[in-house]
């Protein structure tokens, strides 16, 4: 008989091992990386003449670094040729200028800050940034204002002004700007992107007064190169998990007793003992609306409360940290443990039965973090 049960005790244990085995599984998640751009493109400075007049060339380079599937930082270098014009009496007049000018922008994904972080075709983004703006050769603004000078009967030279804020040599600005952005995903690391943004320097600018901000828009298409390893080996609970059930026999000198034990989330040695019962009620993206199908897990809670009157439940509420912010975060796992609550009680489950806690994003009890948005429910 000894050979039978050492014969046994491993044949349970290889059935233990295999069942902890299917417990976890592997996927690939978000991994922060470095990338490129290069784009070019056009620029429209805002004037009062025709729009065809004050269209120029313009080129962007930039580096930077996504620390999040939603956040990133870049630092882009824009530049080449802005134009001006005026409309008098006299006649119509145009020049231009060139610039270069170095920014710092913030980058938010749009698509995965609603989505969540997965494989897409395109996604849409907003950025804004801060910088300075470097001009130079505007010889040709100071062209232009001796013309119209003379054309007002005033020798070249004079001191009349007619570009009141002309400016010669190399001048250096502040410039803010805000944008968006469309980037086609060719492949893991090449994106083909659209980008447009709105940028706004002092009125000196275009050697015009104009008594309000000056602005010029630029429209870039480009490249966007990824660098480094984009994603990384993550490991989450297995959804093909079920429950085993393994018969263990113990010889005694007298009797043979046979005990079940069942391994749910530890393990119950004492076949008489009550088993304690867990549903996970996930929510949708910022959402604390509980779906059809988890009805059906606030159901099996309430006919476990009823046959256990001595029972009470916990509901502990979280969010995903991959979205918003730990403030709103916060208030999403308080939504979501109020409703889980509410409709325990709603369903005949006495308030005095239940405790709630949110945790927000400060703990995530899933590897993956759509999983995370969710009240778990124990009842023992």
């Amino acid at each position: 008989m000894n050979f039978k049960k050492i014969l046994f005790s491993m044949l349970l244990a290889a059935g233990c091992l295999s069942a902890s085995a299917q417990e976890t599984e592997t996927y690939e998640t978000f991994n922060h990386h470095w990338f490129l751009q290069a784009q070019g493109g056009g620029q429209y400075t805002l004037g009062e003449v025709k729009f065809n007049k004050l269209l120029a060339p313009n080129v962007q380079v930039a580096a930077g670094y996504q620390f999040t599937p939603v956040w990133g930082l870049r630092l882009a270098v824009n530049g080449w040729q802005s134009k001006a014009g005026s409309n008098l009496s006299t006649g119509k007049y145009y020049w231009k200028w060139n610039y270069v000018s170095p920014t710092l922008d913030v980058n938010c994904d749009l698509t995965n800050w609603i989505g969540g972080y997965k494989k897409r075709l395109c996604s849409v983004g907003l950025l804004a940034g801060l910088g300075a703006n470097i001009g130079f050769n505007n010889d040709e603004a100071n062209d232009v204002h001796s013309q119209i000078q003379v054309a007002h009967g005033f020798p070249a030279g004079a001191d009349v002004a007619y570009l009141r804020l002309l400016w010669d040599g190399t001048k250096t600005r502040f410039t803010g700007r805000f944008g968006a952005y469309l980037d086609f995903h060719v492949c893991p690391r090449v994106d083909l992107g659209i980008e447009v943004t709105a940028n706004t320097l002092p009125d000196t600018y275009n050697s015009k007064k104009a008594g309000n901000w000056d602005w010029y828009m630029n429209a870039l298409a480009g490249l966007r190169v990824n660098l480094g390893k984009l994603t990384k080996t993550a490991t989450r609970l297995s959804p093909n998990r079920s429950e085993r059930i393994v018969e263990k026999i113990v010889e005694k000198p007298v009797e043979k007793i046979v005990e079940k034990i069942v391994y749910r989330d530890r393990e119950q040695t004492n076949a008489q003992a009550r088993e304690k019962i867990r549903r996970e009620i996930f929510f949708p993206i910022r959402g604390s609306q509980i779906s059809n199908e988890d009805m059906k897990k606030i159901d099996d809670i309430v006919a476990y409360m009823q046959k256990y009157p001595d029972a009470k439940v916990t509901v502990t509420a979280y969010a995903d940290k991959g979205t918003g912010n730990a403030k709103l975060n916060k208030m999403y796992s308080e939504r979501r443990a109020k409703i889980t609550h509410d409709m325990l009680v709603k369903k005949g489950v006495a308030p005095s039965r239940i405790t709630t806690e949110a945790k927000g994003d400060t703990e995530q009890p899933y590897a993956e973090n759509d999983k995370n948005r969710v009240s778990i429910c124990v009842a023992e």
